[in-house]
């Protein structure tokens, strides 16, 4: 398998962000990102504009995030090539997306950040549907914003990456809880504006650069085959097909690139002579064999089953003997 580092929710000029999309996904390039998922606000001008292509090694892929009419219910477009009215309820849209091919992924749902009175929360509301292919269980401005106190919130300025902690416990609950129901993805978001802020009313301070958030949160994909790194029209329709369908199948997996690069991490499952990757599913009852490859010697490694950790590890080669059916996924903590 080839793996390849993606950037996730990000947002540009097009709607509340600093930079263009160009710039962004130059940035990117610089910073070792191998693509980018631009998600601008109700609106696919970037895409309508020819933004969606290779910049250096960086491939910029064009979504959207669309909310309802009280903008709640925030929902992460991909693979669907038009907007929808934000009149519509989150009902409505989560069906019509799922029903024309798109996929759906829930931002940040369980957000209650209070620190700041002008960024408020925008959590999910609407959780009578079954409609949703995706949960964003980890999102860089969420999770630093409703860490911030009147204590902390000068050191987490200065140490934006530093100060980050894991994913809330409330996602990685609704997430292990809904895929004994169905299969539901999880991404890994950063939520990235880089806004300009007054500071004691006498100059601007960017907060979070783009090329800072790139060194945190990433997802990263598996794939077959290597991508080609050209832009013709049919490889940007081919690589965009390609980056969008390993993560509605689940292939991939969630690193914070602050404690280094996660490209050398694999979770896969052994059973008699075939070998399963992440996101797929085991049909035939018997002994499984799970293994763990970790690019660091300094790790503590927990299998969860169904939302419980069963077996936990320091090993950077583990493996794991299982038996019973269930939803398994792997948590790493990284120790310098």
């Amino acid at each position: 398998m080839f793996v390849y580092s993606g950037a996730l929710h990000i947002h540009s000029t097009f709607s509340d962000g600093t930079g263009t999309a160009g710039e962004i996904a130059e940035i990117a390039s610089d910073s070792g990102v191998d693509f980018i998922i631009l998600t601008d606000h109700n609106t696919l001008r970037a895409y309508d504009e020819g933004y969606e292509k290779f910049y250096g090694k960086t491939f910029l892929s064009v979504g959207y995030e669309l909310n309802d009419k009280d903008n709640c219910n925030h929902y992460l477009v991909l693979d669907y090539n038009k907007t929808l009215s934000t009149r519509l309820s989150a009902k409505e849209y989560t069906r019509i997306i799922k029903e024309e091919g798109g996929t759906g992924i829930l931002a940040h749902p369980h957000e209650k950040r209070n620190a700041l009175p002008q960024y408020p929360p925008y959590p999910w509301v609407e959780w009578d549907t079954d409609d949703f292919q995706g949960i964003e269980i980890w999102n860089h401005m969420s999770v630093w914003m409703e860490n911030l106190t009147a204590e902390n919130k000068y050191n987490n300025f200065v140490h934006p990456l530093k100060s980050l902690t894991p994913p809330p416990d409330e996602s990685l609950r609704f997430w292990d809880e809904v895929n004994q129901k169905r299969k539901v993805i999880g991404i890994g978001g950063l939520d990235a504006h880089a806004h300009k802020v007054s500071v004691f009313g006498m100059f601007m301070v960017e907060v979070f650069p783009y090329k800072v958030l790139f060194k945190s949160i990433r997802t990263n994909i598996l794939l077959e085959e290597e991508l080609k790194r050209i832009n013709t029209p049919e490889n940007i329709i081919a690589v965009k097909k390609t980056i969008n369908n390993a993560i509605a199948a689940g292939r991939s997996y969630i690193a914070n690139y602050y404690y280094g690069d996660a490209g050398g991490f694999r979770f896969f499952a052994i059973k008699g002579d075939k070998l399963y990757q992440m996101g797929d599913k085991i049909e035939e009852p018997g002994d499984v064999t799970l293994k763990l490859l970790i690019p660091s010697s300094n790790c503590l490694s927990k299998l969860i089953r169904n939302g419980v950790c069963i077996d936990e590890t320091s090993s950077s080669t583990p493996e794991f003997k299982v038996n019973l059916p269930g939803v398994y996924r792997v948590e790493v903590s990284i120790y310098n």
